[in-house]
Protein backbone atom coordinates (compact mmCIF):
# COMPACT_ATOMS: atom_id res chain seq x y z
CA UNK A 1 0.00 0.00 0.00
CA UNK A 2 3.15 2.46 0.88
CA UNK A 3 4.71 2.25 -2.41
CA UNK A 4 1.01 2.34 -4.52
CA UNK A 5 0.40 5.76 -2.00
CA UNK A 6 3.89 6.50 -2.83
CA UNK A 7 3.66 5.80 -6.79
CA UNK A 8 -0.11 8.06 -6.93
CA UNK A 9 0.98 10.93 -4.95
CA UNK A 10 4.16 11.60 -7.27
CA UNK A 11 1.81 10.74 -10.14
CA UNK A 12 -0.44 13.68 -8.78
CA UNK A 13 1.98 15.74 -8.14
CA UNK A 14 1.82 18.38 -11.17
CA UNK A 15 -1.66 18.56 -10.53
CA UNK A 16 -1.32 19.12 -7.50
CA UNK A 17 0.34 22.47 -8.01
CA UNK A 18 -1.76 22.89 -10.11
CA UNK A 19 -4.87 23.56 -7.86
CA UNK A 20 -2.57 25.06 -4.78
CA UNK A 21 -1.84 27.80 -7.71
CA UNK A 22 -5.51 28.13 -8.87
CA UNK A 23 -6.78 28.57 -5.31
CA UNK A 24 -3.74 30.62 -4.26
CA UNK A 25 -4.94 33.02 -7.09
CA UNK A 26 -8.30 33.21 -6.46
CA UNK A 27 -8.49 33.27 -2.38
CA UNK A 28 -11.92 34.58 -0.29
CA UNK A 29 -12.37 35.29 3.29
CA UNK A 30 -13.58 33.04 5.62
CA UNK A 31 -16.93 31.96 5.53
CA UNK A 32 -17.60 33.90 2.09
CA UNK A 33 -15.17 30.72 0.26
CA UNK A 34 -17.80 30.02 -2.53
CA UNK A 35 -15.65 30.24 -5.60
CA UNK A 36 -13.43 27.56 -3.49
CA UNK A 37 -16.26 25.43 -2.50
CA UNK A 38 -16.92 25.40 -6.27
CA UNK A 39 -13.61 24.50 -7.47
CA UNK A 40 -13.58 21.51 -4.15
CA UNK A 41 -17.28 20.14 -5.22
CA UNK A 42 -15.79 20.02 -9.65
CA UNK A 43 -12.67 18.28 -8.46
CA UNK A 44 -14.79 15.72 -6.55
CA UNK A 45 -17.02 14.96 -9.45
CA UNK A 46 -14.24 14.12 -11.63
CA UNK A 47 -13.04 11.79 -9.04
CA UNK A 48 -16.09 10.30 -8.73
CA UNK A 49 -16.49 10.76 -5.03
CA UNK A 50 -19.68 10.97 -2.99
CA UNK A 51 -20.22 14.42 -0.72
CA UNK A 52 -22.31 16.51 1.12
CA UNK A 53 -22.21 20.22 0.31
CA UNK A 54 -23.48 23.14 2.09
CA UNK A 55 -22.06 22.01 5.62
CA UNK A 56 -21.49 25.30 7.82
CA UNK A 57 -22.41 27.48 4.84
CA UNK A 58 -19.86 26.51 2.17
CA UNK A 59 -18.22 23.79 4.12
CA UNK A 60 -17.87 19.95 2.25
CA UNK A 61 -18.12 15.93 3.60
CA UNK A 62 -16.57 13.48 1.36
CA UNK A 63 -17.52 10.49 2.10
CA UNK A 64 -14.68 7.61 0.50
CA UNK A 65 -15.77 3.85 1.39
CA UNK A 66 -13.01 1.00 1.10
CA UNK A 67 -14.00 -2.72 2.29
CA UNK A 68 -16.17 -2.81 4.77
CA UNK A 69 -17.04 0.54 5.03
CA UNK A 70 -18.28 0.31 8.58
CA UNK A 71 -15.56 -1.53 10.27
CA UNK A 72 -14.01 1.77 11.08
CA UNK A 73 -14.23 5.56 10.21
CA UNK A 74 -11.15 7.76 10.00
CA UNK A 75 -11.72 11.77 9.72
CA UNK A 76 -9.46 13.98 7.39
CA UNK A 77 -9.83 17.56 7.71
CA UNK A 78 -8.63 20.74 5.28
CA UNK A 79 -9.42 24.25 6.09
CA UNK A 80 -9.96 26.45 2.98
CA UNK A 81 -10.56 30.44 3.98
CA UNK A 82 -7.72 33.11 3.51
CA UNK A 83 -6.74 35.78 5.53
CA UNK A 84 -7.57 39.90 4.79
CA UNK A 85 -3.92 40.73 3.84
CA UNK A 86 -2.29 42.01 0.45
CA UNK A 87 0.17 39.97 -0.91
CA UNK A 88 3.28 40.87 -1.68
CA UNK A 89 5.47 38.38 -3.68
CA UNK A 90 5.53 38.76 -7.12
CA UNK A 91 5.19 34.93 -8.41
CA UNK A 92 2.80 34.01 -11.55
CA UNK A 93 0.35 32.38 -8.66
CA UNK A 94 -0.39 35.77 -6.85
CA UNK A 95 -3.69 36.55 -5.53
CA UNK A 96 -5.97 38.67 -7.92
CA UNK A 97 -8.24 39.35 -4.92
CA UNK A 98 -7.46 42.74 -3.93
CA UNK A 99 -6.60 42.54 0.12
CA UNK A 100 -7.25 38.68 0.40
CA UNK A 101 -4.32 36.22 0.41
CA UNK A 102 -3.54 32.29 1.34
CA UNK A 103 -0.64 33.70 4.20
CA UNK A 104 -1.93 30.81 5.93
CA UNK A 105 -1.25 27.95 4.01
CA UNK A 106 -4.87 26.78 3.46
CA UNK A 107 -4.35 26.69 0.02
CA UNK A 108 -2.17 23.93 0.82
CA UNK A 109 -4.53 22.15 2.88
CA UNK A 110 -7.22 22.45 0.23
CA UNK A 111 -5.09 21.09 -1.90
CA UNK A 112 -3.82 17.79 0.34
CA UNK A 113 -6.98 17.18 1.54
CA UNK A 114 -8.25 16.92 -2.60
CA UNK A 115 -5.17 15.20 -2.71
CA UNK A 116 -5.77 12.55 -0.76
CA UNK A 117 -8.91 12.15 -1.84
CA UNK A 118 -8.33 11.72 -5.52
CA UNK A 119 -5.18 8.42 -4.07
CA UNK A 120 -8.13 6.91 -1.95
CA UNK A 121 -10.46 7.20 -4.01
CA UNK A 122 -8.07 5.00 -6.58
CA UNK A 123 -6.98 2.78 -3.35
CA UNK A 124 -10.53 2.24 -1.79
CA UNK A 125 -10.60 -1.70 -3.18
CA UNK A 126 -7.64 -2.03 -0.59
CA UNK A 127 -8.27 -0.56 2.45
CA UNK A 128 -10.73 -1.03 5.07
CA UNK A 129 -13.32 1.11 6.22
CA UNK A 130 -14.74 4.59 5.50
CA UNK A 131 -12.43 7.71 5.20
CA UNK A 132 -14.56 11.13 5.90
CA UNK A 133 -13.32 14.34 4.33
CA UNK A 134 -13.84 17.97 5.73
CA UNK A 135 -13.57 20.80 3.81
CA UNK A 136 -13.83 23.09 6.34
CA UNK A 137 -14.71 27.41 5.98
CA UNK A 138 -14.13 29.64 8.40
CA UNK A 139 -11.13 28.82 10.50
CA UNK A 140 -9.89 32.17 10.93
CA UNK A 141 -12.60 33.99 11.60
CA UNK A 142 -14.91 33.69 15.26
CA UNK A 143 -16.89 31.54 16.07
CA UNK A 144 -14.43 28.79 13.69
CA UNK A 145 -15.90 26.76 11.35
CA UNK A 146 -15.03 24.13 13.02
CA UNK A 147 -17.41 24.29 15.91
CA UNK A 148 -20.02 25.34 12.71
CA UNK A 149 -19.22 22.30 11.04
CA UNK A 150 -19.89 20.12 14.34
CA UNK A 151 -23.24 21.87 14.85
CA UNK A 152 -24.14 21.15 11.35
CA UNK A 153 -22.95 16.91 11.95
CA UNK A 154 -20.02 17.02 9.93
CA UNK A 155 -18.96 14.08 12.65
CA UNK A 156 -21.85 12.06 12.43
CA UNK A 157 -23.54 9.78 9.89
CA UNK A 158 -21.29 7.83 10.42
CA UNK A 159 -18.95 8.72 13.47
CA UNK A 160 -14.93 9.04 13.27
CA UNK A 161 -13.04 6.99 15.19
CA UNK A 162 -10.34 9.13 15.27
CA UNK A 163 -9.47 12.63 13.34
CA UNK A 164 -6.22 13.52 11.67
CA UNK A 165 -5.00 17.39 10.05
CA UNK A 166 -2.10 18.83 9.13
CA UNK A 167 -1.03 23.07 8.99
CA UNK A 168 2.01 23.69 7.25
CA UNK A 169 5.42 25.33 9.46
CA UNK A 170 7.55 28.04 7.66
CA UNK A 171 10.11 26.54 10.59
CA UNK A 172 10.31 23.25 9.08
CA UNK A 173 12.11 22.12 6.14
CA UNK A 174 10.28 21.22 3.04
CA UNK A 175 9.54 17.18 3.02
CA UNK A 176 9.44 16.68 7.06
CA UNK A 177 6.52 16.42 9.37
CA UNK A 178 6.37 17.27 12.81
CA UNK A 179 4.62 15.78 15.84
CA UNK A 180 3.95 16.75 19.32
CA UNK A 181 1.48 14.86 21.86
CA UNK A 182 -1.01 15.97 24.43
CA UNK A 183 -1.58 19.68 24.98
CA UNK A 184 -0.85 20.99 22.08
CA UNK A 185 -1.82 24.80 20.81
CA UNK A 186 -4.04 27.55 23.50
CA UNK A 187 -7.45 28.53 23.48
CA UNK A 188 -8.01 32.36 22.30
CA UNK A 189 -10.52 34.81 23.59
CA UNK A 190 -10.87 37.90 22.99
CA UNK A 191 -11.07 40.50 25.73
CA UNK A 192 -12.83 44.25 25.28
CA UNK A 193 -12.54 46.89 27.94
CA UNK A 194 -13.98 50.54 27.75
CA UNK A 195 -12.97 52.60 30.77
CA UNK A 196 -15.24 55.82 31.05
CA UNK A 197 -15.57 59.25 32.83
CA UNK A 198 -16.97 62.24 32.34
CA UNK A 199 -14.13 63.86 30.93
CA UNK A 200 -12.80 67.29 31.35
CA UNK A 201 -9.92 69.75 30.94
CA UNK A 202 -6.49 68.23 30.92
CA UNK A 203 -5.44 71.18 33.59
CA UNK A 204 -8.03 70.17 35.85
CA UNK A 205 -7.36 66.03 36.50
CA UNK A 206 -9.23 66.76 40.03
CA UNK A 207 -12.62 67.24 38.22
CA UNK A 208 -13.19 64.11 36.12
CA UNK A 209 -11.38 60.54 36.90
CA UNK A 210 -8.65 60.26 34.29
CA UNK A 211 -9.24 57.14 32.15
CA UNK A 212 -5.82 57.80 30.65
CA UNK A 213 -4.25 57.24 33.69
CA UNK A 214 -6.66 54.46 34.65
CA UNK A 215 -6.21 52.49 31.56
CA UNK A 216 -2.85 52.55 31.77
CA UNK A 217 -2.64 51.20 35.97
CA UNK A 218 -5.42 48.63 33.92
CA UNK A 219 -3.27 47.26 31.43
CA UNK A 220 0.32 46.53 34.40
CA UNK A 221 -2.49 45.20 36.87
CA UNK A 222 -3.90 42.38 34.75
CA UNK A 223 0.14 41.17 33.74
CA UNK A 224 -0.39 40.20 37.60
CA UNK A 225 -3.36 37.66 36.85
CA UNK A 226 -0.85 35.51 35.14
CA UNK A 227 2.26 36.17 36.99
CA UNK A 228 0.77 35.47 40.46
CA UNK A 229 -2.13 33.27 39.93
CA UNK A 230 -1.48 30.54 36.87
CA UNK A 231 0.35 27.45 37.87
CA UNK A 232 4.35 29.26 35.57
CA UNK A 233 4.51 25.00 34.39
CA UNK A 234 1.23 25.33 32.75
CA UNK A 235 1.94 28.20 29.96
CA UNK A 236 -0.63 31.40 29.87
CA UNK A 237 -0.28 34.82 27.84
CA UNK A 238 -2.56 37.98 28.38
CA UNK A 239 -1.80 40.78 26.06
CA UNK A 240 -3.19 43.86 25.31
CA UNK A 241 -2.74 44.67 21.95
CA UNK A 242 -5.01 48.15 21.29
CA UNK A 243 -5.13 51.49 23.51
CA UNK A 244 -7.45 53.80 21.82
CA UNK A 245 -8.54 56.93 23.74
CA UNK A 246 -8.04 60.79 22.90
CA UNK A 247 -7.50 63.13 20.07
CA UNK A 248 -5.62 66.08 21.54
CA UNK A 249 -3.36 67.64 24.34
CA UNK A 250 -5.41 69.00 26.87
CA UNK A 251 -8.55 67.16 26.82
CA UNK A 252 -9.09 63.77 29.08
CA UNK A 253 -11.28 61.89 26.98
CA UNK A 254 -14.47 60.95 28.30
CA UNK A 255 -13.53 56.85 27.52
CA UNK A 256 -10.49 54.71 26.53
CA UNK A 257 -10.81 51.13 24.78
CA UNK A 258 -8.56 48.21 25.14
CA UNK A 259 -8.68 45.30 23.33
CA UNK A 260 -6.65 41.92 23.86
CA UNK A 261 -5.89 38.23 23.86
CA UNK A 262 -6.23 35.93 26.55
CA UNK A 263 -4.16 32.39 25.49
CA UNK A 264 -4.23 29.29 27.79
CA UNK A 265 -3.51 25.83 27.85
CA UNK A 266 -5.76 24.28 30.72
CA UNK A 267 -9.29 24.61 30.05
CA UNK A 268 -10.22 25.29 34.26
CA UNK A 269 -7.31 27.60 34.44
CA UNK A 270 -8.75 29.47 31.27
CA UNK A 271 -12.71 29.87 32.54
CA UNK A 272 -11.02 30.78 36.15
CA UNK A 273 -8.53 33.70 34.49
CA UNK A 274 -11.72 34.98 32.99
CA UNK A 275 -13.62 35.58 36.69
CA UNK A 276 -10.10 37.29 37.42
CA UNK A 277 -9.46 39.49 34.41
CA UNK A 278 -13.23 40.65 35.19
CA UNK A 279 -13.05 41.25 39.02
CA UNK A 280 -9.37 43.10 39.45
CA UNK A 281 -10.40 45.62 35.90
CA UNK A 282 -13.63 46.14 37.62
CA UNK A 283 -12.79 46.69 41.30
CA UNK A 284 -9.50 48.68 39.99
CA UNK A 285 -11.29 50.83 37.60
CA UNK A 286 -13.94 51.53 40.38
CA UNK A 287 -11.55 52.34 42.71
CA UNK A 288 -9.68 55.38 40.75
CA UNK A 289 -13.75 56.79 39.97
CA UNK A 290 -14.52 55.64 36.64
CA UNK A 291 -16.90 53.24 35.11
CA UNK A 292 -15.90 50.19 32.99
CA UNK A 293 -17.51 47.66 30.39
CA UNK A 294 -15.81 44.38 29.65
CA UNK A 295 -16.57 41.75 27.30
CA UNK A 296 -14.84 38.51 26.78
CA UNK A 297 -15.74 36.65 23.63
CA UNK A 298 -14.77 33.18 24.20
CA UNK A 299 -12.66 31.50 21.05
CA UNK A 300 -11.39 28.23 20.62
CA UNK A 301 -10.65 25.85 23.08
CA UNK A 302 -7.25 23.93 23.41
CA UNK A 303 -5.86 21.77 20.89
CA UNK A 304 -5.29 18.55 22.16
CA UNK A 305 -3.71 15.78 20.70
CA UNK A 306 -4.87 12.10 21.82
CA UNK A 307 -1.54 10.21 23.02
CA UNK A 308 -2.78 6.83 21.56
CA UNK A 309 -3.80 8.51 18.27
CA UNK A 310 -0.49 11.04 17.93
CA UNK A 311 2.09 7.87 18.90
CA UNK A 312 -0.06 5.51 15.91
CA UNK A 313 0.04 8.66 13.65
CA UNK A 314 3.51 9.18 13.49
CA UNK A 315 4.44 6.02 13.35
CA UNK A 316 2.75 5.13 10.50
CA UNK A 317 4.05 9.14 8.58
CA UNK A 318 7.63 7.46 10.17
CA UNK A 319 6.89 4.49 7.82
CA UNK A 320 5.65 6.65 4.65
CA UNK A 321 9.05 9.09 4.80
CA UNK A 322 11.45 7.22 6.77
CA UNK A 323 12.30 7.97 10.25
CA UNK A 324 14.72 10.84 9.47
CA UNK A 325 11.81 13.04 7.51
CA UNK A 326 9.64 13.08 11.18
CA UNK A 327 10.35 14.58 14.12
CA UNK A 328 9.12 16.38 17.14
CA UNK A 329 7.29 19.87 16.90
CA UNK A 330 6.97 22.56 19.68
CA UNK A 331 4.43 23.35 21.96
CA UNK A 332 2.21 26.35 20.47
CA UNK A 333 0.72 29.60 22.17
CA UNK A 334 -1.36 30.39 18.57
CA UNK A 335 -4.54 29.03 18.37
CA UNK A 336 -6.45 26.52 15.35
CA UNK A 337 -9.86 26.14 15.36
CA UNK A 338 -9.49 22.23 14.85
CA UNK A 339 -9.00 22.24 18.78
CA UNK A 340 -13.02 22.21 18.34
CA UNK A 341 -12.83 18.26 16.90
CA UNK A 342 -10.01 17.67 19.21
CA UNK A 343 -12.79 18.15 22.53
CA UNK A 344 -14.90 15.93 20.61
CA UNK A 345 -13.41 12.75 19.20
CA UNK A 346 -9.73 12.02 19.71
CA UNK A 347 -7.14 13.64 17.71
CA UNK A 348 -3.79 14.39 15.95
CA UNK A 349 -2.97 17.43 14.66
CA UNK A 350 0.52 17.33 13.34
CA UNK A 351 2.73 19.81 10.98
CA UNK A 352 3.81 19.99 7.46
CA UNK A 353 7.44 21.39 6.63
CA UNK A 354 7.23 23.97 3.79
CA UNK A 355 10.40 25.76 4.27
CA UNK A 356 13.20 26.12 1.61
CA UNK A 357 15.91 28.37 2.53
CA UNK A 358 17.98 28.23 -1.06
CA UNK A 359 14.43 29.43 -2.88
CA UNK A 360 13.96 31.99 -0.37
CA UNK A 361 10.88 30.45 1.02
CA UNK A 362 11.23 31.41 5.08
CA UNK A 363 8.44 34.09 5.75
CA UNK A 364 6.18 33.45 8.11
CA UNK A 365 2.52 32.54 8.37
CA UNK A 366 -0.05 35.33 8.32
CA UNK A 367 2.43 37.91 6.29
CA UNK A 368 2.10 39.15 2.98
CA UNK A 369 5.44 37.38 1.71
CA UNK A 370 4.68 33.99 3.08
CA UNK A 371 4.92 31.32 0.25
CA UNK A 372 5.51 27.56 0.58
CA UNK A 373 8.20 25.07 -1.47
CA UNK A 374 5.22 23.12 -3.39
CA UNK A 375 7.12 19.55 -2.72
CA UNK A 376 5.44 19.98 0.10
CA UNK A 377 1.70 18.86 -1.47
CA UNK A 378 3.13 15.62 -2.49
CA UNK A 379 4.42 14.71 0.71
CA UNK A 380 1.28 15.82 2.60
CA UNK A 381 -1.41 13.92 0.10
CA UNK A 382 0.69 10.80 0.64
CA UNK A 383 0.91 10.96 4.29
CA UNK A 384 -2.98 11.65 4.82
CA UNK A 385 -3.87 9.14 2.66
CA UNK A 386 -1.29 6.62 4.23
CA UNK A 387 -2.46 7.08 7.38
CA UNK A 388 -5.89 7.23 6.75
CA UNK A 389 -5.79 3.51 5.26
CA UNK A 390 -3.85 1.96 7.89
CA UNK A 391 -5.19 3.53 11.16
CA UNK A 392 -6.37 0.79 13.37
Amino acid sequence: MKNRIKSLASEYAPDLISYRRHLHSHPELSFQEYETAKFIRQKLDEYGIQYRSGVAGTGIVALIEGKNPSSKVIALRGDIDALPIEEANEVPYKSQNRGIMHACGHDVHTTVALGAARILQQVRDEFEGTVKILFQPGEEKHPGGASLMIQDGALENPVPQAILGLHVHPGLEAGKLGFHAGKYMASADEIYITVKSKGGHAAAPHLTADTILIASNLVVSLQQIISRNNDPFSPSVLSICAFNGGFTTNVIPSEVKLMGTFRAMDETWRFKAHELVRKQATELVHAMGAEIDIDILVGYPTLYNNEAVTTTARKLAEEYMGPDLVGDTEMRMGAEDFSFYSQVIPACFFRLGIRNEAKGITAGVHTPRFDVDEQCLEVGAGTMAYLATQFK
